[in-house]
């Protein structure tokens, strides 16, 4: 908890901003305040408006702007794809992932769980957000144990089958529960830290959570993209039950992936502006 409250001040942002959007009494200016509280946050907002995933144009160079450019309907996916820069601009070192597939599976994970979302009747804007804070786990003990760890101790594919035995191995808790206090002590909706935490669909439970199985299965997508991480593959099969609660069919598969590479590569695009 240390570490995660040592973190950038997205997490607060974006939770912040989730409320206000389920707020009917917010206003688009109250929303800008909000945004204009990190500075450096806000200039990745304004620099980010600019491109054409959010209507590209004349040039934005005020949050205010930028909030009024996008409105309710898109400011949630603005300010998230502004926060994946912050949080992938470093290396997960004890697991081995570097700071573009982590960038990467960030971006794909939100993407398509919030595609699938629209299908399956969940809330698109909590389903992308839950997509797009999924590793936080993973980032915030890489972070908690970056330096401790003797020679051999970091994550090896050949001796563990997953990132989740190695962590109850080594440090008694996985990533998913870690993600899950973290997520909570940032006053994120429940209905997403549980579903984080029960994303990986260990216990047939799991299956009763919709959410948890649209991370499930947009992470199945990922990995059928080669945009997941090594020590998760063997959560990611794209089964019937997983499909069946989804709301989705193995017809709705490639054409999804081919749509949301689509969406990626113009996000990708927006980051680098």
């Amino acid at each position: 908890m240390q570490v995660a409250r040592a973190l950038p001040a997205d997490l607060q942002v974006l939770s912040a901003l989730g409320e206000m959007l389920q707020d009917l009494n917010s206003e688009l200016d109250d929303i800008a305040g909000l945004l204009r509280r990190d500075v450096a946050l806000a200039a990745r907002i304004v620099r980010i408006s600019n491109s054409p995933l959010f209507g590209g144009g004349g040039r934005i160079a005020s949050i205010e702007d930028a909030v009024n450019r996008v409105g309710f309907g898109e400011i949630l996916k603005l300010v998230g794809t502004a926060s994946v820069a912050r949080f992938g601009e470093r290396a997960l070192e004890v697991y081995g992932i570097g700071a573009q597939t982590l960038r990467d599976n960030m971006l794909y994970s939100a993407i398509a769980a919030e595609a699938i979302a629209r299908v399956s009747g969940i809330d698109p804007r909590v389903a992308y957000t839950a997509g797009l804070l999924r590793p936080m786990g993973l980032l915030v003990l890489d972070r908690a144990n970056r330096g401790t760890l003797r020679p051999g101790q970091g994550y090896d594919a050949a001796q563990w089958d997953s990132y989740s035995a190695w962590e109850g191995s080594l440090f008694g808790v996985d990533n998913c529960e870690v993600a899950g206090m973290i997520l909570e002590e940032w006053r994120f909706p429940a209905e997403l830290c549980n579903a984080i935490r029960a994303h990986y669909l260990t216990k047939e439970v799991d299956y009763d959570r919709p959410l948890a199985v649209v991370l499930n299965v947009s992470n199945g997508l990922a990995h059928r993209a080669e945009r997941s991480f090594p020590g998760e593959a063997r959560w990611w099969a794209l089964t019937d039950p997983k499909l069946l609660v989804a709301g989705i069919t193995e017809d709705y598969i490639d054409p999804a992936i081919e749509e949301i590479e689509v969406a990626f590569s113009a996000t990708v695009a927006a980051l680098a502006m």
